[in-house]
């Protein structure tokens, strides 16, 4: 008894006999369930953020160069975890983090008048580069040194808006239910991926955004009484 990829048969024959199923039989089938519901939950993980920024047509806290790390850190996530075969369950939230972090960062840029020469050329060098990593058209030797610095990447993308929420003991317009379900999301990501076997790689990147979202949730916090600071030029 199989349903989109979940096994049910051990359980389903434990709970017949009357019997509660054994460890090694819950434990995949928790995993299993947990990533679908991961899956569905990030379809609407960013929208608070988006939201927030559209209510107050403002982006002021935002670190730009933050969210366009976050853009180039799930793009090479995804493109692995493709070309791993791992199952969608695995990793499918990628694939709509990805596509509201690129409007995320069309807001954050529509709200940032005028945008500098230098963001356009970062935007169009993603625009050329990033279909050919999805479809996996690169060496192997290079993709996994790509996903390696993918979790420099993400740490990378995190501490320019920890150390702008610090600066100005504020987090201006960040929105705490992304945030929480960005740290939550981490947390599911670390135990399914142990239970799906997934290479330590992409373990540690989850472990990574545990430490790094529960920092900037920490910091929403913190800081939410806090009087805003002067508002300073976007990044």
């Amino acid at each position: 008894m199989e349903y989109l990829g979940i096994d049910l048969s051990c359980a389903m024959g434990s709970l017949r006999n009357g019997e509660f199923p054994e460890k090694d039989c819950l434990l995949p089938l928790i995993s299993k369930l947990l990533g679908y519901i991961l899956v569905a939950a990030s379809i609407t993980v960013k929208l608070p953020q988006i939201m927030k920024i559209v209510h107050h047509k403002s982006v002021r806290g935002l670190s730009v160069v933050a969210f366009e790390l976050e853009v180039v850190g799930y793009t090479i996530s995804l493109a692995y975890c493709l070309h791993k075969g791992l199952p969608f369950s695995a990793f499918g939230e990628m694939a709509f983090l990805l596509i509201q972090a690129l409007i995320l960062v069309a807001c954050i840029y529509y709200y940032s008048q005028p945008v500098p020469m230098t963001t356009w050329v970062r935007a169009l060098l993603y625009c050329a580069v990033a279909p050919t990593v999805l479809a996996g058209q690169i060496n192997p030797t290079l993709f996994d040194a790509l996903y390696a610095s993918q979790h420099a990447i993400f740490l990378f993308a995190r501490l320019p808006q920890i150390w702008k929420n610090f600066k100005n003991k504020s987090t201006g317009e960040l929105s705490f239910l992304t945030f929480f379900m960005n740290f939550a999301g981490s947390i599911v990501r670390v135990f399914t991926s142990i239970q799906e076997n997934a290479p330590v790689s992409i373990l540690t990147g989850f472990a990574l955004g545990v430490f790094t979202n529960g920092t900037i949730l920490s910091q929403i916090l913190l800081y939410h009484k806090a009087a805003p600071a002067k508002e300073k030029k976007t990044n």
